[in-house]
């Protein structure tokens, strides 16, 4: 081991918080905001012309907290919900809580194998899901899974699924009458008082450092991990990210592009919302910037929450049909590096103030954010300061820490982070340290005053003869270029360098480029090895539910295009 100079400045950066931590319950938070704001809307879904109050809210959530108990579901027991952003997903994410269930986040993207794992992996024993998903039929997706729904009555029953044999009852998000399934409304009617009574008993017993949620890890091989987080995690997580995307400036009207199933739609919308008071407005069950943008001056929004490529589209389309918005105050984002270009795009096209960037992973909710008063330069050159409470370090790769400003891996620890990954204790290990420090897998950069620079994912890195390139650092050089809307860049298997640098590339409307002009644009500007090998062009790119692009699928048909 190599000394260190007395004047070493290790790369650690502690935020003590001006506050302590809270030890309330997400059950017992929406009560306090209820008793605070019960009147004030909790949630509108302009899609489906529903608008509930905090109090309607906690009232249908006891209610179907109750009916489930009546179903038999105890605290602890797992609640799956699998469906686009609702009032019902909401309403059953708050009667989650409430009864000491644990919530089980479906993606609502997720096909036959997918839900499988995830019914089996935690077991499910009651699914609320949405009918439709953009064009999958759900219910259709569940009763290949679960063909004993065949041989029941019209009506809700318990079931027995081979498959799935923890699952007992499936409930939709519907009016319509599904073969062996509850309706969602049908349900909450059916809470007993006696059994609405036990609920509100419940929420002295349940404890803060009680699982809440579990959520699935966006992995691009093999099955994803069941991420659990406690109710102390989330509502400590609620507070901070809340108070510096300014929701607790008074009363805020938030709309949500990302979906509820993820980290930022489920904690940033949901959970920020109630911790202050906050009405969260859904456009639509799927981003459509036209909806989102039609929402935003129906309701008079004055936060907005997004993914880069999200906002990008937002502009864009803002830019064609000539729309001025001029109620935004907050736009967060995260999932990506928000370049100054496009901030600045969202201050001049759509109205915000200020642009407040978010980092975090399902594993440790959001760890840096950005404060109050950040220029643009800190709220795009860098990911926002560390999350009140939480410490960090940047390592090498033996795990040492690296002098301040110097790159390396980003290890955090402190109330975010995960309880662990569901029936998956070597993976826990992996991930979790016996010391307590949770192994992000980014490539990072900290700085003295606690912010940080992003520099890439360590497992995108691309590694070519004896170069390391982070496809973060190519895609912000590309985005520089006026004809670019979005880059993805990523590499591909190369007999002779070991991995070549692929390029794909979305234009403006209108615009005609070749890959001789991407490649003029490149020299004199970058280091050669750094100019894309391979260079695409795309019309659209595939989006997961938060509206992160899909790149490993582009990596995939590549790879097969090239047969390689």
């Amino acid at each position: 081991m190599t000394a260190r100079s007395s004047k070493f400045k290790p790369s650690y950066y502690h935020c003590v918080g001006e506050e302590p931590l809270s030890a309330l319950t997400v059950g017992q938070l929406m009560e306090i905001t209820t008793e605070k704001w019960g009147d004030r809307e909790a949630v509108v879904s302009v899609y489906q012309g529903h608008r509930y109050t905090f109090k309607e809210v906690l009232d249908k959530a006891d209610r179907l907290a109750a009916a489930l108990m009546q179903m038999g579901l105890k605290p602890g027991d797992r609640l799956g919900i699998w469906g686009p952003n609702s009032s019902e997903w909401y309403i059953s994410r708050v009667a989650a809580a409430r009864g000491g269930y644990i919530g089980v986040q479906i993606d609502p993207a997720y096909q036959a194998p997918e839900l499988l794992h995830s019914l089996t992996k935690v077991e499910i024993k009651v699914i609320i899901l949405t009918e439709f998903y953009k064009t999958h039929n759900c219910y259709e997706i569940l009763r290949s899974l679960v063909p004993e729904l065949d041989s029941c009555p019209e009506s809700g029953v318990q079931i027995k699924c081979a498959k799935a044999p923890a699952l007992t009852a499936v409930i939709t998000m519907s009016d319509k009458q599904y073969r062996g399934a509850y309706r969602f409304n049908d349900v909450i009617a059916s809470g007993r008082p006696e059994s609405i009574q036990k609920i509100k008993e419940l929420q002295t017993l349940i404890q803060p450092d009680d699982g809440c949620i579990i959520q699935f890890t966006s992995g691009t091989t093999g099955f994803p991990k069941a991420s659990l987080a406690s109710h102390h995690n989330l509502v400590n997580n609620a507070i901070a990210s809340g108070k510096h995307m300014a929701l607790h400036q008074g009363e805020t009207r938030h709309i949500i592009c990302p979906q509820f199933c993820h980290v930022t739609g489920s904690l940033g919308g949901i959970l920020c919302g109630i911790c202050y008071g906050g009405t969260i407005v859904l456009a639509s069950p799927t981003f459509e910037s036209r909806k989102v943008l039609a929402a935003i001056q129906q309701e008079k929004c004055t936060n907005i929450m997004g993914t880069p490529s999200l906002y990008v589209d937002l502009v864009a389309t803002a830019k064609e049909l000539g729309i001025t918005l001029n109620t935004l105050k907050v736009a967060s984002i995260g999932g990506a590096v928000c370049t100054e270009q496009l901030a600045q795009s969202m201050i001049d096209i759509l109205g915000v103030e200020r642009v407040c960037s978010l980092y975090g992973m399902t594993e440790i909710a959001i760890a840096i954010i950005g404060q109050d008063g950040d220029n643009l330069h800190q709220m795009t050159a860098t990911v926002g300061r560390v999350t009140d409470h939480l410490e960090v370090k940047v390592v090498d790769e033996d795990g040492r820490i690296v002098p301040m400003g110097s790159r390396g891996e980003l290890w955090v620890r402190g109330y975010s982070v995960t309880l662990g990954y569901w029936g998956d204790e070597k993976n826990t290990k992996e991930f979790i340290g016996p010391d307590g420090w949770a192994k992000t897998g980014d490539q990072f950069i900290l700085q003295e005053d606690g912010y940080g620079l992003l520099v890439g994912r360590l497992k995108d890195m691309i590694i070519r003869i004896a170069d390391n390139i982070f496809p973060v650092e190519i895609e912000q050089f590309f985005l520089g270029h006026p004809d670019i809307l979005e880059v993805v860049v990523f590499g591909v298997p190369d007999p002779k360098v070991g991995e070549e640098i692929c390029v794909c590339l979305r234009l403006k409307d209108g615009v005609n480029l070749k890959e001789k002009d991407i490649v003029d644009y490149c020299k004199d500007k970058v280091a050669e090895y750094r100019i894309p090998r391979y260079i695409r062009f795309v019309k659209e790119f595939q989006r997961t539910a938060m509206g992160k692009i899909i790149k490993h699928d582009l990596r995939n048909a590549l790879i097969k295009e090239l047969n390689l």
